[in-house]
């Protein structure tokens, strides 16, 4: 038994150290920390990630997360509003320089395997500066790539 739960603990604390990991990829701007704070307790940054919502939608879903426990002031919770919808709004791009798997695969449907070439890809050689720069990457379908090339941030 105290295997197990020093297994969970262990476990616990990976996963929180790879949410603060992948906080630290998320854009800078006002709203971060706030956001940091209060909704990667629960859960890890790539679950927002991998959406794009309008204004309304962040709004309803922070208000979701509010229902379930979340806690903020009104302040706080509208500056994560505000911070999602300007970052991972419905017209916002995909910085494919910092993108974890999910987003990758939810928002350029990229395969796993795709997603994965082009993380270790900017892994070995650094970042992307333009689209096209991801069609050097082996294993990621061109066409993919052309037709998401709008989406795309750098």
């Amino acid at each position: 038994m105290k295997r197990m739960v020093a297994c969970l603990g262990v476990a616990a604390a990976a996963l929180c150290m790879a949410a603060g990991e992948d906080a630290k990829l998320l854009p800078d701007g006002p709203g971060k920390e706030i956001v940091v704070r209060l909704c990667t307790e629960c859960h890890g940054p790539e679950n927002f990630r991998k959406v794009r919502h309008d204004k309304d939608e962040w709004s309803d879903s922070v208000g979701d997360m509010v229902d379930r426990g979340a806690k903020g002031t009104p302040a706080e919770l509208e500056a994560v509003v505000n911070y999602l919808a300007q970052n991972f709004g419905a017209d916002s791009k995909v910085n494919v320089n910092t993108a974890p798997l999910q987003e990758l695969k939810a928002q350029l449907d990229f395969s796993v395997p795709e997603a994965l070439a082009v993380i270790a890809y900017r892994q070995n050689k650094g970042a992307f500066k333009e689209w096209r720069d991801l069609l050097k990457v082996n294993g990621v379908d061109p066409r993919k790539v052309e037709a998401k090339k709008e989406k795309m941030g750098f």
